[in-house]
């Protein structure tokens, strides 16, 4: 009895979960008139192409809905259009020594929102070709470690040939830009940077392409030998420039396309984008080979590639690199190896005396680790991988696919599903085992169109027309759901702007279609339910509801456009009340006082008066100053309407004692006051009036007692003037005066007590006079 593999169960259960979750799929319901707008609406959408499937006024758009339903509705299953996505195998060359991927092409039909899916196959080959490309920073602390890889062509090839039947091996060094601060840019120091003036060194360079890779040990133990050691200020090396270029260059570098191992050698870290700014680099890395005559001579104009950009290189161009360091610099690049999903970091001997080692025990490590990747997708594409790796727990949707600890011959499974978030344009891609050179190349064809495979048929559509999916397409100057219109000259726009309410509006409110220039509306699936009106604008339910039935039910009214219409007997918005007015009538037996209506037995009164019924109206403006014309006229024949006061003023009237609900006291065209009461009758603007018999006017002016008395009052208003300045100087002196005084009742002496004071006369005695 034979059995069954496990991995064949899981995918078999995969299967049977994608094939219920199918039936599963829903479609919204949204208005489309085509097999195209359906199947592009939702993943779950299928459409009937049967002809007649549609009854009248039945819209096109119910052709569109799952196939359960389509069926429920009589649609046979011939007759359903359901476009799935689904995959074809284009190339399946058998596994074997040289290949190790299967299938090695596919195509893919997508459709929106619905999975493809494919099974991809990997079996890992023995002696499989290899390419090592050993790539030396030739810094100045890495001396010692130059003078043991110049021994070691034959062991590295011979280790090669131990794994492989086919090994290359190829050269390659670098130190770092030749710019400040990164080496000492003193004329001496780009001649000889060595430390120490006696030890020669060669001049700084950033990378340098020595050997090719070649098969022959002695080829590449001569070339190396012609090496010598350098040196560079800083510590980070210039170790991903030469990364860049060793990928990149392929041509030159020599790779085959076989397995390709880069070996990275180095006691320090590294450089990267942004650090070429501290040397006035500022043009970005462009990822393309430059190596002028095996240097890298452009190192100087572009800065250090970035981590991501050398992964997306790395990977591009299948290159795995094995990182062997000094213990002190393990830790930062197995930081660095966890962003390069195919890469391992090897501990290296401060004399790179276990480098052969290290380099198989990476190989061995890289080699067991398989990883299916893709290249770069557009974001409405999202694929996720399925692992089934040998004899362990399978992992589902995966970013990638990966299996680990893969021994040679072992073949694993990934199942791979690809979805399109939209409708795509037809485009490929690639998926590959990373490190490896097999690739599938997937071919991607958009579903997203409907193959309906019609019937010829002329009697269809009127003569005038073909079957589309079980739609008719007119020929030109016909339309029509069945192309039964002639259009007589009118664009099939002026035919459907005539089913249009306004130019804002969709055609028949989108409830019915325009058949020549005039709407047919829909049938509606709800039961009782009817739309009609010459745009398809109306419909007999959406009315108010009175105790739980429309318009209060069948005896009271029913509904029509959005209103309802009541029977006899009743009325209101939902014909709830009964019809009556004897709570609305007044005294006067008038409804409502004439100033509203009754509805339900209650006044709905005009605007500013209040129920109940409508006698007054607070917020209302006094109408004595807006008729004092007509009261002049009525009571007095003067005024600007007394030629014509009865049709003027036809709704006031005189009356001996009203009731007045205003006093009014106004002034008429004499500028006389008249005082009168105004009370209003039933209606609005109707009012009684009781005037006043007398009018109470102004007496002329005496001229002569104005004039008089005008001269009076200025001669008085002068003469008191007159007085008060007086009054005013008079004071101002006295003061005055009154300072004087006290200012001469403080002095302490007079004119005979001061001792500076001089007579004006002089006295002089004559010693001759006698006296005689």
């Amino acid at each position: 009895m034979e059995m069954t593999h496990p991995c064949c169960l899981l995918l078999a259960l995969a299967g049977l979960l994608l094939m219920t979750t199918a039936h599963a799929l829903e479609c919204p319901k949204i208005k489309v008139s085509t097999c195209q707008d359906c199947i592009q609406s939702g993943p779950g959408c299928a459409w009937c192409k049967k002809l007649n499937f549609t009854k009248a006024g039945e819209p096109d758009s119910i052709r569109c809905d799952t196939r359960e339903q389509l069926q429920q509705r009589g649609c046979d299953v011939k007759d359903i259009v359901f476009p799935e996505s689904k995959h074809l195998l284009l190339k399946t060359d058998p596994l074997d020594d040289k290949t190790q991927l299967k299938p090695q092409a596919v195509e893919l039909r997508l459709r929106r929102g619905q999975p493809a899916e494919f099974n991809v196959t990997f079996r890992r080959a023995e002696g499989y070709p290899i390419d090592l490309y050993y790539l030396m920073d030739l810094s100045y602390s890495m001396l010692d470690d130059l003078e043991k890889v110049k021994k070691l062509g034959g062991d590295l090839l011979a280790a090669l040939n131990s794994i492989t039947g086919s090994g290359q091996i190829g050269f390659g060094s670098f130190v770092d830009k030749t710019v400040l601060p990164f080496v000492n840019t003193h004329p001496e120091k780009l001649k000889n940077p060595c430390p120490n003036k006696d030890t020669s060194c060669q001049p700084p360079f950033a990378f340098r392409h020595v050997l090719s890779l070649t098969d022959k040990a002695d080829v590449f133990e001569r070339e190396v030998k012609k090496q010598s050691i350098s040196g560079n200020l800083d510590a980070p090396e210039g170790g991903l420039d030469a990364m860049m270029q060793v990928a990149v260059c392929g041509d030159k570098i020599g790779w085959r396309n076989v397995t390709r191992l880069l070996v990275y050698a180095t006691d320090d870290g590294f450089h990267f984008a942004g650090d070429g700014k501290l040397g006035a680099i500022l043009t970005p890395n462009d990822g393309q080979c430059h190596l002028e005559e095996n240097m890298y001579k452009q190192s100087n104009e572009f800065d250090y590639p970035s981590v991501g950009q050398l992964v997306q290189k790395l990977a591009e161009n299948n290159v795995q690199p094995i990182f062997a360091v000094t213990k002190k610099m393990v830790g930062i690049y197995r930081k660095l190896s966890d962003m390069i999903p195919k890469s391992a970091v090897g501990e290296l001997h401060e004399d790179s005396s276990n480098v052969i080692q290290l380099i198989k025990e990476a190989y061995n490590n890289l080699s067991s680790r398989v990883i299916l990747d893709h290249s770069t997708l557009p974001d409405v594409l999202k694929i996720t991988y399925d692992s089934f790796c040998h004899g362990k727990k399978p992992t589902m949707d995966g970013i990638r696919g990966e299996c680990s600890d893969v021994k040679i011959k072992d073949t694993i499974t990934f199942r791979v599903k690809v979805t399109a978030k939209e409708c795509i344009k037809d485009q490929s891609f690639v998926i590959r085992p990373l490190g490896f050179t097999d690739t599938l190349t997937v071919k991607l064809v958009s579903q997203c169109s409907c193959n309906c495979d019609e019937r010829r048929d002329p009697t269809a559509c009127n003569r005038n027309g073909r079957i589309i999916c079980g739609i008719c397409s007119c020929n030109p100057g016909y339309i029509g759901k069945n192309c039964e219109c002639e259009t007589k000259g009118k664009s099939s726009k002026e035919l459907e702007g005539s089913c249009r309410k306004d130019n804002a509006s969709v055609i028949c409110s989108g409830l019915g279609d325009c058949v020549c220039g005039q709407c047919t509306c829909h049938t509606s699936d709800t039961p009782n339910k009817q739309i009609y009106g010459t745009y398809c604008e109306c419909d007999n339910t959406n009315c108010e509801v009175h105790n739980g039935q429309l318009c209060g039910g069948e005896a009271r009214g029913h509904c029509d456009c959005g209103l309802c219409k009541c029977s006899t007997g009743f009325e209101g918005s939902a014909c709830q009340c009964k019809q009556s007015n004897d709570g609305c009538m007044n005294s006067q037996g008038n409804v409502c006082s004439g100033r509203g209506h009754c509805q339900c037995n209650r006044c709905q009164c005009h605007h500013g008066y209040q129920p109940p019924l409508c006698l007054e109206c607070p917020g209302c403006p006094s109408p004595c100053s807006q008729y004092i014309s007509c009261v002049e006229c009525k009571a007095f024949g003067s005024g600007p309407f007394q030629k014509n006061c009865s049709a003027a003023c036809s709704n006031i009237t005189e009356s001996s004692s009203p009731e007045g609900s205003w006093s009014c006291r106004e002034k008429d065209s004499e500028n006389c006051w008249i005082s009168y009461r105004m009370r209003q009758e039933d209606g609005e603007k109707k009012y009684s009036i009781n005037v006043d018999a007398k009018r109470e006017c102004p007496q002329p002016p005496n001229i002569a007692a104005i004039v008089g008395g005008t001269v009076a009052g200025v001669a008085l208003i002068g003469l008191l003037l007159l007085v008060i300045w007086r009054l005013v100087v008079e004071a101002l002196d006295r003061r005055e005066y009154h300072r004087f005084e006290k200012e001469k009742s403080k002095a302490k002496w007079n004119d005979a007590d001061n001792p500076l004071f001089q007579s004006a006369t002089t006295t002089v005695m004559n010693p001759q006079f006698s006296g005689e």
